[in-house]
């Protein structure tokens, strides 16, 4: 039997499936690349990183809103950094981040809780801002935990049966607890944007998707936060002009019906050792983590801007704002609502 040609049946069959092959890479490279190009990517996502980017956690945006609850709820509670990493490391073992309706016997929620132990009903135990703050009350109780090695502290609280499963998220857990306290500025940062279709429409001073924004910050860090410093709170039970701990930030209008302005006060956070720049951090990376969920475009704070359409997601420097001092300022961040 002769030899194949470069021209028979069998060898024209391999170019042509070669050559399929080479063609369908190609359109999956081109889609990518129009994807990455455009900003959407593949899809909604987030990360926090170390200065300078050697080190890195990437996570989804249901996460990152149950991340910035817990650090909010901590920093309310007057915790230090610390509590926030083990909470957060804490989490990140018993869910995942996300606040499961199951688990092992009757457990429940972000730090997988259990109505039977005393931890609280149901309902409440899957509302992130009471689970979290359950856990900051047991961990206060632990002696010295700030000192402690996390897993043993965690342990001390949640009495697992795998106690040292917790040392492994430490250090995606203490990039989070930086960012997400305001001691690490400009370091979390998601991309791809929501549904355009799923966006309340703009239509005056006090849209829905304002109302949301409000909603959202008096969940996770108490309806002080939009109360200007020294205002009544509740029931007269504030009047004085002295600035308060509890009263931290306004919310308020900016000069357009998409855009919202949190004023950082004087008294910035219940967290000992906070300064305004902190809690002003704290408040802008809180707004990227809930960029997906609330529909932010863009968040604005201390001459550094990040943008939901962006290619690049980092945070970046406001043009101008290294020769004009005043965007530098630290007394507001400025939050843009989707169109």
């Amino acid at each position: 039997m002769p030899e194949p040609t470069p021209h028979s049946p069998k060898r024209r069959g391999r170019f042509l499936r070669a050559g399929s092959a080479f063609t369908v890479l190609l359109a999956v490279s081109g889609y990518v690349t129009v994807q990455y190009l455009t900003g959407s990517r593949l899809g909604p996502g987030c990360e926090v990183f170390s200065d300078g980017g050697a080190v890195r956690y990437a996570f989804s945006p249901e996460q990152a809103v149950n991340a910035a609850t817990i650090a909010a709820v901590g920093t309310g509670r007057g915790m230090p950094e610390r509590a926030v990493t083990i909470a957060l490391a804490t989490a990140i073992q018993e869910s995942g981040l996300r606040n499961i309706e199951h688990g092992d016997r009757d457990s429940l929620g972000l730090f997988q809780q259990r109505p039977s132990q005393g931890w609280g009903t149901e309902r409440q135990i899957l509302d992130p801002t009471y689970a979290a703050a359950e856990f900051y009350a047991h961990l206060a109780k632990v002696d010295d935990y700030a000192e402690l090695p996390l897993t043993v502290a965690a342990q001390r609280v949640q009495r697992s049966g795998y106690p040292e499963a917790y040392a492994k998220h430490e250090p995606d857990a203490t990039l989070l607890a930086a960012a997400l306290t305001g001691n690490a500025a400009a370091t979390l940062s998601c991309t791809g944007q929501p549904d355009p279709t799923e966006t309340p429409s703009a239509t005056d001073a006090q849209t829905p998707a304002q109302d949301a924004v409000r909603a959202a910050l008096a969940r996770d860090f108490g309806r002080d936060v939009l109360q200007p410093v020294g205002a009544q709170v509740s029931g007269g039970a504030q009047t004085s002009a002295e600035p308060t701990p509890s009263a931290t930030a306004t919310a308020a209008p900016d000069s357009g019906e998409r855009t919202l302005r949190l004023a950082v006060s004087a008294k910035s956070s219940p967290a000992k050792g906070s300064s305004d720049r902190q809690r002003g951090w704290q408040l802008a990376q809180w707004a990227v983590a809930n960029a997906a969920a609330l529909h932010i475009d863009e968040v604005t704070y201390a001459g550094r801007e990040w943008a939901a359409g962006n290619v690049d997601p980092r945070w970046r420097t406001v043009r101008g704002a290294e020769a004009d001092g005043a965007s530098k300022a630290t007394d507001a961040v400025r939050v843009v609502l989707a169109q």
